[in-house]
């Protein structure tokens, strides 16, 4: 019988992979998406998405998706609160994230997991081990960029398709905000030495429109470009 798992859901390219990779490889079931939403900004938290959108995705994949109502301030002890809720109502063993590499990103996530007595899982998790690694550091066998590369091209490659909605000032510019993560992306990121082909450094955000475990197209139109304190940010609208 297969486990039943929550998956961490931003929106993005790393969660609807996560969520191919946990649907194809038999292990879980995933019964619910959870999508955190602070108080302070009525957005996603990873993203800055509206709801709708996120909504629209979770129709479009037929899942239940979970919004779990939190604040800066008491983030945590939010997540955990929602995370024992959406365990008792779907029965859930374990809750999957998305995250790539980063030590401390799977240690806050491992660690609300002990609190709901769940399993944490990482079906996208590149490095070898998290164990005995210091925060924002890997083991010397493990080449970041070669791992990131080839994740990029998996994703290209898969059949998914998404648009960029985010950009860091320090990174990308403007003219990156609504390019289709397609062949010609992929190539042009490899450029820029200085940027994770993944994103996974902030660098890009991404929203996920259609592909294998789509019934349906999510169909949004795009809006105006915003200035945040450090990112643009492309706004999207369900039609």
């Amino acid at each position: 019988m297969k486990k039943k798992a929550a998956l961490s859901w931003s929106g993005g390219k790393d969660s609807c992979m996560a969520l191919e990779r946990l649907e194809r490889g038999g292990e879980y079931e995933v019964s619910c998406l959870l999508t955190t939403v602070p108080q302070e900004i009525g957005r996603t938290f990873g993203h800055g998405e509206r709801l709708e959108l996120i909504r629209a995705q979770a129709d479009a994949l037929g899942l239940p998706v979970e919004f779990i109502s939190c604040s800066f301030e008491s983030y945590t002890e939010d997540y955990v609160r929602s995370l024992l809720e959406a365990k008792a109502k779907y029965r859930l063993s374990a809750v999957a994230y998305g995250d790539l590499f980063l030590a401390e990103h799977r240690e806050w996530g491992t660690g609300v997991a002990k609190k709901a007595e769940l399993e944490a899982v990482y079906p996208l998790w590149m490095a070898p081990s998290a164990e005995g690694v210091a925060p924002g550091t890997a083991p010397a066998a493990w080449n970041e960029r070669e791992a990131t590369r080839q994740g990029l091209l998996r994703f290209v490659e898969s059949g998914y398709r998404a648009i960029v909605i985010r950009v860091k000032d320090n990174a990308l510019s403007a003219d990156w905000l609504g390019r289709e993560l397609d062949r010609s992306f992929y190539e042009d990121i490899l450029r820029l030495s200085e940027v994770c082909p993944m994103g996974e450094g902030g660098e890009y955000h991404t929203f996920v429109y259609d592909g294998p475990l789509f019934q349906w197209p999510v169909v949004f139109e795009r809006g105006e470009t915003r200035q945040l304190e450090t990112t643009k940010r492309l706004e999207i609208g369900t039609v």
